[in-house]
């Protein structure tokens, strides 16, 4: 986990999106060093900000801004594959296996509850928002990733949050306490 933040908290560092983070473009070597593979959606950002496609990010691990709309998202995009990946990891399923976006979008909201303008106050911008969309409560993600201490559950909440302003970066994620007992023949990883 900490190879996959550190390799994202580098492409960000260079101002590079990755948009399409999921298992299958992760290759670990043999001696366990990973690899961030398949940058064929991987786009350049900076100011201004510009619009992007909605058409990135293999559906299982596209966040809900994605889902509903946004073109202007920048590394969040990217935290909330890192989430899902991680979840993944604990629990060997996919958190959110939708089947289209609309599914998708459900799944998300079923477990992290039903984003509201009040605590997501541009959600109303996105094109793909609905006032009516079903409301659901969240969800004790402790229920559904079980074997995951409080730290590492922790870390995992800053990574799925529906509003993208509020999910951690990969240089923040890469402090967090989880991480505090990597060895430092792992940190120094070139």
């Amino acid at each position: 986990m900490y190879q996959l933040v550190r390799a994202v908290a580098f492409c960000h560092q260079h101002k590079v999106l990755h948009r399409d983070l999921k298992p299958q473009n992760l290759l670990i070597n043999k001696h366990n060093i990973l690899k961030l593979a398949d940058f064929g959606l991987a786009r350049g950002f900076g100011v201004p900000v510009k619009n992007y496609t909605d058409e990135v990010v293999t559906l299982w691990y596209r966040p809900p801004d994605v889902l509903m709309g946004s073109k202007t998202y920048s590394t969040s995009v990217d935290l909330w594959s890192i989430g899902c990946i991680f979840a993944e990891m604990v629990t060997k399923k996919a958190l959110f296996p939708g089947t289209s976006n609309e599914d998708e979008l459900m799944k998300i909201f079923k477990i992290r509850g039903t984003p509201n303008p009040e605590e997501w106050p541009s959600l109303k911008e996105l094109s793909g928002y609905k006032p009516d969309f079903p409301v659901y409560p969240k969800q004790d993600l402790s229920k559904i990733v079980t074997n995951l201490d409080p730290i590492g559950m922790d870390l995992l909440e800053k990574f799925l949050q529906n509003d993208p302003s509020k999910r951690i970066s990969a240089k923040d994620a890469l402090l967090h306490p989880y991480f505090s007992d990597v060895s430092e023949d792992i940190k120094s990883l070139k």
